[in-house]
């Protein structure tokens, strides 16, 4: 099995898709926000997974971590500069998935 050619659909999909990386970069699409209220926001993620998304995240350059030296310390996750790129996709996702949302059954 040979790999798909690169194309920047790939590229994107690389660096925002998954299970969890849209919902956790929709949440943090108007404003930053601490681990513990992304877990809250993300609901089903566990604290691993969410350490591990948001590492990559970072790596990526989509996000920021900032440590805060407060009493207690707190740590506060934003889009960077190249995040704040990615609003225009994440809006256009959130359209689409408001008019084509699955109907419930029962």
């Amino acid at each position: 099995m040979t790999k798909a050619p690169w194309c920047s659909v790939t590229a994107t999909v690389e660096v925002i898709g998954g299970r969890w990386k849209p919902t956790i970069l929709f949440q943090l699409k108007d404003q930053p926000r601490r681990f513990n209220e992304l877990r809250r926001l993300v609901p089903g993620i566990t604290q691993r997974m969410l350490t591990l998304q948001l590492r990559a995240l970072e790596r990526d350059g989509i996000i920021t971590r900032t440590v805060h030296q407060a009493v207690p310390p707190h740590v506060e996750y934003a889009f960077s500069k190249k995040g704040f790129t990615l609003g225009p996709i994440l809006d256009a996702m959130e359209t689409w998935g408001e008019t084509n949302r699955p109907r419930r059954r029962g």
